[in-house]
Order: C-alpha cells, then structure tokens, then sequence
C-alpha cells in the first residue's frame, strides 16, 4: 500500500445520528489519495457498531475510553500517515470537491499551513440563509485572528509535521476549549494560512442552552488567547495592562479588566498591531478602523451603563431599607 497524502481526521463522541451521511461526504470526494481515522471517543450510542459495519478500507476505525477532543485529535495526528491532514466533524457535510481544491491550493503554496473554507449553515437538516464567510488572506486572518477565530474547524486542512512541531492541539485544561483557536493562533505565528471562499463544507448548528450559571471558563480561555495575540503582534512576550483590558472589553468580560482602563492605551496597541501584521494592507487597515470603532463603542456603553447604574442602584437600595423599616 501506498503512503495517502491526506488523512481525514474524524472524532466521534455520540454522533450516530449523523455519522453516516458524514462520513459518505468524505469517501465520496473527487479527490481519492486518502485515508480517514475514524475516532470513537468513548460514545454512548450505537457510534461504535455503525464504525464496525464500515468495509471501505480507506476508513481506518479506533475505538477509545474518552479522552475529550483536543487529546483524540492528537493521538489521530501521531496516527496519520498524510502529510496533510484535514478535519472533518461528525455531523457535518463536506462538498465532494472538498479535498481536490485544498490539496490544489496547497501544493501551489507550499508556505501556507493552514487552510480553511466558506462553509453553509444548517441547522439540523434544514439550510439557512447563513454562512461561515471569512477572510481569505494570510495578513487579513492574522489581524482577525487577535480577537476571534475565522476558520471552520471541520473545514481545514493542515501540514501535519509543522503541527507536531509546534506541539498540535493543547490539552491544558487552563487553554481549551477552545483548542481550534489556541491552535491556529500558533501557526499563524510561523506560518501563512488562508481561507479558499467557497462554501466547500456545511456546518450544522447543534442547539444548545445560552443561559450560563456562574463562571464561564470558555469566556476566560477565549480572552487569554486573544490577548496573547494582540501581545505578540505587538512586539510583547506576554500581555500588557492595556492589551488584556482591549482582550476582555472585546468580549465583554469585564471581570477581566484592570482598575483603571485606559480606552486610548487600547486603541493604540490595535494600532501598533495592524501596522506590524499589515502596514500597506488596505484590508487590514480597515479592518482596524472597524475594530477601533467597535472597542469605543463598547467602552462607551460600558462607562455609560456603568454610571448609569450606580444612582439607580441606590435609589433601589434605599427603597429596600425603607420598606424594610416599615415592616418591622
């Protein structure tokens, strides 16, 4: 047998329900020089029976105690023969074209690492009018990359040795979830990567609660991230005061500012940013202005409701204590 030059990383954990169509939407790729690692994270459902019933000999099944995504996805890139990997999740649906434009793109430029794609947005079985439709280019991602994550997990494909290299996925409980984007922040720290937009994936919402009792760690982790970033961008090793206040601002975590936020000192390292990722890039330019535009506009309706909220509060507080008096 012959070495494939992409493996299709997919881990399952409880996923019969949509288990097959996924699967089919990769064996049924245009694209043929590949094997997939079919993952079982220790599901509940009937996952392992149906992995059990695959004959096509492309599909290579493991069956696991759990070990939680970041950790599965590591042991199936130490598994992988490809030297590009690609990921596909359990309920969604790859175009057939999928791996033939990613493997095209990549053997063109050999410097890109990491490459993502446009994907449709289903909820369940159903379409929507949504889409997953982020930036294409390398300097552009990078600048987006400071504050959120603009790549479909289940769409990219990626250089497996350069992975390894930088450790792949983290599996410190204090960095993930989530693992997608503590990773791509990473490589986009080494290397290029891009986004081709063409919508070559759907990806289905999964329906879940918005409601959150107490802290929400994801929060937190989603902030550290994002705030190492806009420290390396600007020259920093770690954080500044004004670096990790812009970080937690942008995602409204505001137990994670610092006593005295100073909205200029954050505007300014978005700046200084955007100038080293892309001084003569009109989009990144941009971009930054947008940015810009948005963290004032936060800061305002933060102070603003902050003030706003302090006399009310009172005004509440003695109504209780005078009720409270009256009712003795």
């Amino acid at each position: 047998m012959t070495t494939p030059l992409v493996s299709v990383l997919m881990p399952i954990y409880n996923g019969a329900a949509d288990l097959e169509r996924a699967l089919e939407s990769i064996l049924a790729q245009t694209f043929d020089d590949f094997e997939v690692i079919a993952i079982n994270d220790g599901s509940m459902d009937n996952s392992a029976t149906l992995l059990n019933a695959v004959t096509d000999p492309r599909v290579k099944v493991i069956h696991q105690d759990n070990m939680g995504l970041a950790a599965t996805l590591n042991r199936g890139l130490s598994i992988a023969q490809g030297a590009l990997v690609a990921r596909q999740d359990q309920d969604d649906l790859s175009h057939p074209e999928r791996l033939a434009r990613q493997v095209s793109y990549l053997r063109s430029r050999p410097d890109c690492i990491l490459l993502g794609t446009a994907a449709e947005i289903w909820v369940g079985d159903e379409p929507t009018e949504r889409s997953h439709d982020h930036a294409t280019e390398h300097a552009s991602l990078t600048f987006d990359l400071l504050f959120n994550n603009p790549f479909v997990h289940s769409s990219v494909m990626m250089r497996r040795d350069f992975v390894l290299s930088i450790g792949g996925y983290a599996t410190d409980n204090a960095r993930q979830p989530p693992e997608d984007y503590e990773l791509w922040s990473r490589i986009a720290r080494h290397g290029r990567v891009a986004n081709l937009p063409d919508r070559l994936l759907v990806y289905r919402e999964v329906p879940q609660s918005m409601s959150r009792a107490g802290p929400n760690p994801f929060l937190d982790r989603l902030v550290t991230i994002s705030a190492e970033n806009l420290a390396f961008a600007n020259g920093l090793v770690k954080p500044s005061a004004a670096i990790e206040d812009a970080a937690a601002l942008t995602h409204s975590a505001f137990h994670r500012m610092s006593a005295k936020p100073d909205i200029r000192a954050m505007l300014s390292a978005i700046e200084k940013a955007a100038l080293n990722i892309g001084p003569d890039d009109a989009a990144v330019q941009a971009r930054m202005a947008e940015r810009m535009r948005i963290l004032q506009y936060q800061w305002m309706m933060h102070r603003t409701g902050s003030q706003w909220a302090r006399p009310v509060l009172r005004k509440i507080n003695r109504l209780i204590r005078r009720l409270s008096f009256f009712q003795r």
